[in-house]
């Protein structure tokens, strides 16, 4: 199919089909999401840090559940990158309604914090807090223009945090402060952007069976056992990108710069 073709807007039902572009969403926590959304009828955009071939088996399921798939290989750390991404975006769908900030990396070496590193410090938060905010600034600013230039433009964005957004873990204290740092992201482009009916979510997962936590499996097999959750279970990628989904749906219209927690009852108060 010609260049010229792949750019034509895709429809069901005589509408226009919604685009989402999902940061770290060839594996994990993001592709959880990714299915979940394609199901609904959202067209994607995949970012990743591997080569296309790498995540080939992710994208051929996605396009299987129905959805158009693109990916969009870069580190949101760069500057570069992001608008690179951006701008494949722009060139294939022409739009952009729902931006997922899920991208993210944990500490090369849990450290203690009185003995972390400032290299370990400037890798995490340059890519879960600095890329995310800067990856959200660009994404508004082109959201704002498609509103200004069609009137029923809808677009939201929605952030992955973590609990660590508020449950302190000093052996990673610079993931916390990432998180810590998005959770303030939410609230400040929820403010800035209400007059442009673009709502921003956050959504707080708990302990997430994911290739991050496989190296502390038997630690929280242990807790979980012993309580750690109302719901004694671990969470999955799919417990996440039904939230997300229901989020990027338009489900909660009225409640922008909310957060939204997905943890088991990890967070609830208990006597």
């Amino acid at each position: 199919m010609s260049a010229r073709f792949k750019t034509l807007p895709t429809f069901i039902s005589g509408f226009m089909k919604k685009v989402a572009f999902i940061t770290g969403g060839s594996r994990g926590i993001g592709l959880g999401i990714a299915e979940h959304l394609a199901q609904k009828g959202f067209e994607l955009a995949i970012n990743g840090m591997r080569d296309e071939a790498s995540v080939g088996e992710a994208l051929t399921h996605l396009r299987s559940l129905g959805a158009e798939v693109i990916y969009c290989q870069g580190d949101i750390a760069s500057s570069e990158a992001r608008t690179v991404m951006l701008e494949k975006i722009k060139s294939h769908f022409g739009r952009l309604n729902v931006l997922v900030n899920n991208a993210g990396v944990a500490p090369k070496v849990r450290a203690d914090m009185l003995e972390a590193t400032e290299e370990s410090f400037d890798y995490v938060v340059n890519t879960n807090l600095k890329g995310t905010y800067f990856l959200t600034q660009a994404a508004a600013n082109w959201m704002i223009q498609q509103k200004n230039e069609t009137a029923d433009f809808e677009g939201c964005i929605i952030t992955i945090s973590s609990i660590s957004a508020t449950v302190a873990s000093v052996n990673r204290g610079e993931y916390c402060v990432a998180k810590a740092g998005l959770s303030m992201t939410t609230q400040l482009f929820a403010a800035r952007l209400g007059e442009y009916g673009i709502s921003v979510y956050e959504v707080r997962p708990g302990v997430i069976k994911t290739d991050m936590t496989a190296g502390v499996t038997d630690k929280y097999d242990k807790l979980i056992a012993d309580g750690l959750t109302v719901q004694p279970r671990w969470g999955f990628p799919d417990d996440i990108g039904k939230a997300v989904a229901a989020i990027a749906e338009g489900t909660f219209p009225y409640s922008t710069g909310q957060v939204f927690m997905v943890d088991g009852g990890l967070t609830l108060a208990r006597l």
